[in-house]
C-alpha cells in the first residue's frame, strides 16, 4: 500500500459527482483493500515480524468480518505496531467537507451545520481531501482519561459565543467521534476507569454520542481497536464485560516463536550506532529467550522485545565508545561488550520476590549460556588447539572495552596454523576487516574458556585476558 500520488485535483461536490467516485465506509474500505492486496501477493502488514502462521490470519479474518479489535499481549510483542500498520489498508486519499469538524464525506454529512452547508450550497460544497495517515488516532488510556477526551463535552466558548446550552452545535467533540471516517486505537484499555469504559458504550454498538444529558444520534462511521496485557487485563483493571462483549474480536499476540524472527525484530527495530555482527545479534536474541523461559524470572511481566532491541543498541553504543577512546575508524561490536548489557538493562527485567540479591548472577549464567549456544550453532567441530596452543606457548590475548580490535588480533601471533584457524572462524562467521575478525575470535575464545579450556582473568580496569592456566585454575573459573 505504497503512498505514490498527489490527492486529486478535485475541490467541490459537483466536480466529486462528475468524477464517478465510490463512497465507501471504513469497514468495507479495508475490507475491499485487504482483500486486493491478498490476491495480488502483497503484504499488507510491512514490519510485522513472526505473526504469519498466528495473529495476522486471525486479524485478517475480524477486519474482512468488519469486526471492532482488542489485541491482548504481555508488553512488547508488537500489539501497537500491528495497529498501526492498519492505516496501510486504508484508501491513500479520501474526500471530506472542507471545514467539518468531523470529516465527513461530502456525499454523507452528519452534523447539523455540515448538513445546512450541503443544502445551501449544492454542488458547490468545498471538498478537501485527507491522506490515510490523518485518519488514524491513537490514545494512552490512563487513569486520569475523561469521557471528554474520549467522547465529548459541552463547549463554553461556543455557549458564549451566543449558542444555547440545548443546541447540539455547543459540542466539542472528543478523540473518538473525531476519529470519524478512520481508525482510532486504544492501548492499554484496562487502565481506562469503568465510568469512563461506560462511555463508549453507546459509541461503539448504537453510534450516538451522549454528553451530559444531551443525545446527538451521530452515524459514526470508525473502526474501534483496542490493545491490552493480560496482566492487567485479570488484576490490575479490567475491561468492563459489556465492553468486551462489543468486541467483535480479541486476538492474543505472543513474542517470537523461532529464533529467526526474534532476530530479525532486533535488526529490524534496533537504532544501531556501531556495527553489531550477526553472531552478537543471535547471542542477544538467544539471551532474551532463556530470560523469558527462567523460573526467577516474573513471566507474567514478560520480557519485552524491546529489552533485546535496547540490549543490541547498548552493545553497538559501547562499540562506538571503544573506538572513540581508541582512535579506530571502524566500530564493532565484540563480546566483551556483551556484559554492559548486564549492567545496563537488568532493570527492566523483573524478578520472582524470592531472588532479591541474585538478579545479577542469574543473568550472568543466561548470558553465558547463550554464547555457548552460538558458538555450537556456528564453530562447532572447528578443530581449535592451534589457537589453544598458541595460548599455551606464551600469547596470551587481551581484550577490553579500551583494547583495539588490531591488538587482539595481534596477540595470537603470526603462527601459520593459527592463523589458518582464524580464518575459518571468520568464515564461519562472516567476518571480513580486521573489526569483524577480532569480534570473530573474541567468540571463538570465549566459546573455550566456556568449555574449559583455556582461562579468563579480568582486572580492575575492565580489561579480559584469555590464557591457559592450570587446572585446578581452569575448574574454579568455569564453575
Amino acid at each position: 500500500m505504497a503512498d505514490s500520488s498527489n490527492p486529486p485535483q478535485i475541490h467541490t461536490l459537483g466536480e466529486l459527482r462528475a468524477s464517478d467516485h465510490i463512497e465507501r465506509d471504513v469497514r468495507d474500505e479495508i475490507r475491499h483493500n485487504l482483500l486486493a492486496a491478498l490476491r495480488n501477493g502483497d503484504d499488507p502488514w510491512p514490519g510485522v515480524v513472526g505473526f504469519d502462521d498466528t495473529v495476522i490470519p486471525q486479524l485478517e479474518r475480524a477486519l474482512i468480518a468488519g469486526h471492532d479489535v482488542v489485541m491482548l499481549g504481555e508488553r512488547g510483542q508488537g500489539k501497537t505496531r500491528l495497529l498501526r500498520t492498519l492505516v496501510g489498508l486504508l484508501d491513500e486519499w479520501t474526500p471530506v467537507i472542507d471545514g467539518s469538524d468531523l470529516d465527513e464525506h461530502p456525499f454523507s454529512p452528519i452534523l447539523p451545520e455540515s448538513i445546512r452547508r450541503s443544502d445551501e450550497l449544492g454542488d458547490a460544497l468545498p471538498v478537501a481531501w485527507r491522506h490515510r495517515t490523518e485518519r488514524y488516532r491513537e490514545k494512552l488510556a490512563t487513569p486520569d482519561t475523561s469521557v471528554a477526551d474520549l467522547v465529548g463535552d459541552i463547549d463554553p466558548m461556543k455557549v458564549a459565543a451566543g449558542r444555547s446550552l440545548g443546541d447540539p452545535e455547543t459540542i466539542h467533540f472528543g478523540l473518538i467521534p473525531r476519529s470519524h471516517r478512520g481508525i482510532i486505537a486504544i492501548n492499554e484499555l484496562p487502565d481506562l476507569a469503568e465510568r469512563i469504559q461506560v462511555s463508549m458504550l453507546n459509541v461503539m454498538e448504537e453510534r450516538d454520542v451522549q454528553v451530559r444529558g444531551y443525545s446527538l444520534r451521530l452515524p459514526l462511521d470508525v473502526l474501534v481497536t483496542a490493545s491490552a496485557n493480560p496482566e492487567d487485563y485479570t488484576n490490575r483493571g479490567r475491561i468492563i464485560t459489556p465492553l468486551k462483549d462489543r468486541f467483535g474480536a480479541e486476538i492474543r499476540t505472543h513474542y517470537p516463536l523461532d529464533l529467526d524472527d526474534e532476530i530479525d525484530v532486533v535488526e529490524q527495530e534496533a537504532d544501531l550506532v556501531a556495527s553489531v555482527p550477526t553472531h552478537l545479534i543471535e547471542t542477544l536474541a538467544r539471551f532474551t529467550r532463556y530470560a523469558r523461559e527462567h523460573p526467577s524470572i516474573d513471566q507474567r511481566s514478560g520480557v519485552s522485545a524491546r529489552f533485546s532491541i535496547a540490549a543490541a543498541e547498548t552493545v553497538a553504543a559501547a562499540a562506538l565508545h571503544r573506538a572513540a577512546v581508541t582512535g579506530e575508524d571502524l566500530p564493532v561490536a565484540r563480546s566483551v561488550d556483551l556484559q554492559s548489557v548486564i549492567e545496563v538493562l537488568r532493570g527492566k527485567i523483573e524478578f520472582e520476590s524470592g531472588e532479591e540479591g541474585r538478579e545479577l548472577e542469574i543473568l550472568d549464567y543466561l548470558l553465558r549460556k547463550s554464547v555457548a549456544d552460538v558458538v555450537r550453532a556456528h564453530l562447532g567441530g572447528l578443530d581449535m588447539r592451534p589457537l589453544v596452543a598458541a595460548l599455551e606457548a606464551g600469547h596470551p590475548v587481551l581484550t577490553g572495552d579500551r583494547v583495539p580490535a588490531v591488538e587482539v588480533i595481534g596477540a595470537i601471533g603470526d603462527d601459520s596454523e593459527v592463523l589458518a584457524v582464524l580464518d575459518e572462524i571468520a568464515a564461519r562467521l562472516d567476518a571480513d576487516d580486521d573489526a569483524e575478525r577480532a569480534s570473530a575470535l573474541e567468540l571463538a575464545l570465549e566459546g573455550l574458556f566456556l568449555a574449559r579450556r583455556i582461562g579468563k582473568d579480568e582486572d580492575e580496569q575492565g580489561r579480559t585476558a584469555y590464557s591457559v592456566v592450570a587446572d585446578d585454575e581452569l575448574e574454579r573459573d568455569g564453575a
